[in-house]
């Protein structure tokens, strides 16, 4: 019996969170299969932040077809949720009116946001063909500096003065609602001078009676985040003090916008996300990058591995005539370097995350040297007794066994000591740890690794 195709998108399974795969191959064959219908009815239903994955799984040419279909329709939260490197893509092909149509539709931040990431011909065409005080909020955004709280910052704020009360707070929200922001936490109360004094929370509106004066029951620690703060800076600030909002303030101290948790979940996962792939030498564009643009990318980092690894090698050229004479030393070098390098990577991952939490301040990071020279040399000592057991069996020769087991220990507390020593040393620099450490690290062990090994064999063997 042929099988019956229907039109409903596939079932998904309570177990199941965001786009499945089935929806996304769904959508391919009737993309391929030119069924505009059914792929309206397979993305109808769809989160904004699903739309954007499926955005981002199917191919460009999927993508363009996808976008034909949906384009007028397509709500603006997709846009925010988009990864950035497809951002300028998108815009491309909805064209500078639809896109400027989505923008007037965002708040000011997502606006920015999407808007700061297409290319600068698109931003011309885009910015005449939006309303006046849009165009002005995205200019004036721009001239911020980029990853500060002046770019994350949402422009819509729900303020009030000190005089009022909570009933006419209440009456103000509801004759301006059109005004307000789509969610917010907390109202700002502000001088004549347009300088925040107090947080309102909303909940706390709600839990007084009318008469109750808005002064009396406004909290007046507020956390105010300078307009050129580092975004990494804000997302400490909010994790520090448990923040929802936090008003952010220019040079002279008034109110210009307000930062909500929403946003600092995102810079939360863009840090981590790009202090991942720096570690790695690759950038945050890899996914979507052409062949040539990723090979040049990361063309940069590996030439200086290869340097580094002519470092490391050249110390191996020095025992050249020792390892000629005991080949057990060429089949048991790779063991000391690798534990070396796996050990003090162990210690960076560490390393990097405590500086980019800030709990390596002051006596702080002694301390933590001091714990990961301890932990290199206990581990040291465990693995030395285990390889140097083994390659004495494995070589009948004890002496084999004796060295290696002494190079362990060196190695193991060198990528302890250095794991620690490099990143501590690129931040006091300003230097980005996460960018160079395992490079410097790499080096550093290879080298103390292939030396003690050769060297220790050199003074014990012959």
């Amino acid at each position: 019996m042929a099988e019956v195709q229907t039109d409903r998108p596939p079932e998904t399974s309570p177990d199941e969170v965001g786009l499945s795969d089935e929806t996304v191959r769904a959508v391919e064959i009737a993309l391929d299969g030119g069924r505009v219908d059914e792929v309206e009815d397979l993305v109808d239903e769809l989160h904004p932040a699903d739309m954007a994955d499926l955005l981002e799984s199917v191919t460009r040419e999927d993508r363009a077809l996808l976008l034909d279909i949906v384009g007028p329709t397509l709500d603006p939260e997709v846009l925010t949720y988009l990864d950035s490197a497809l951002r300028d893509e998108v815009a491309e092909k909805l064209g500078p009116k639809e896109t400027a149509a989505i923008l007037k539709r965002l708040e000011s931040d997502d606006a920015l946001e999407f808007f700061e990431d297409l290319s600068e011909e698109l931003r011309v065409q885009v910015l005449a063909r939006v309303p006046v005080t849009i165009r002005r909020l995205l200019q004036e955004g721009l001239e911020y500096p980029e990853d500060s709280a002046g770019r994350l910052m949402q422009r819509e704020v729900v303020v009030v003065p000190a005089i009022w009360t909570v009933g006419e707070t209440i009456d103000y929200m509801r004759q301006h609602k059109k005004q307000m922001p789509q969610d917010f936490y907390d109202l700002y109360v502000v001088d004549p001078r347009y300088k925040p004094i107090g947080k309102l929370p909303l909940s706390r509106v709600l839990r007084n009676k009318r008469p109750v004066k808005i002064v009396d029951i406004m909290q007046q620690e507020l956390n105010p985040v300078p307009v050129g703060l580092d975004q990494e800076e804000v997302a400490y600030l909010f994790k520090q003090y448990s923040l929802l909002s936090a008003p952010v303030v220019d040079p002279a101290g008034r109110l210009v916008g307000v930062i909500t948790v929403d946003d600092v979940v995102h810079v939360v996962e863009e840090e981590a996300e790009d202090d991942l792939l720096k570690m790695g030498g690759v950038s945050e564009t890899d996914l979507y990058s052409a062949v040539l643009q990723t090979t040049r990318s990361r063309f940069t980092w590996l030439v200086v591995n290869l340097g580094t690894a002519v470092l490391a090698s050249s110390v191996i050229g020095l025992f050249e005539s020792t390892i000629s004479k005991v080949v057990a030393l060429a089949v048991l070098m790779p063991i000391v370097a690798s534990m070396g390098g796996n050990a003090g990577t162990q210690t960076v991952t560490v390393a990097v995350r405590a500086l980019a939490l800030k709990e390596l301040t002051g006596k702080a990071a002694w301390r933590f040297v001091w714990r990961e020279v301890m932990v290199g040399v206990a581990n040291g000592l465990l693995f030395a007794v285990l390889v140097g057991l083994v390659a004495w069996a494995w070589f009948d020769q004890p002496l084999i066994g004796v060295v290696i087991a002494a190079a362990m220990v060196i190695n193991l507390l060198s990528a302890g000591l250095f794991g620690t020593i490099i990143p501590l040393a690129l931040e006091k620099l300003g230097a980005d740890p996460a960018v160079a450490s395992t490079v410097f690290l790499t080096t550093v062990t290879d080298v103390v690794g292939f030396f003690a090994f050769l060297g220790l064999a050199a003074l014990i063997l012959f």
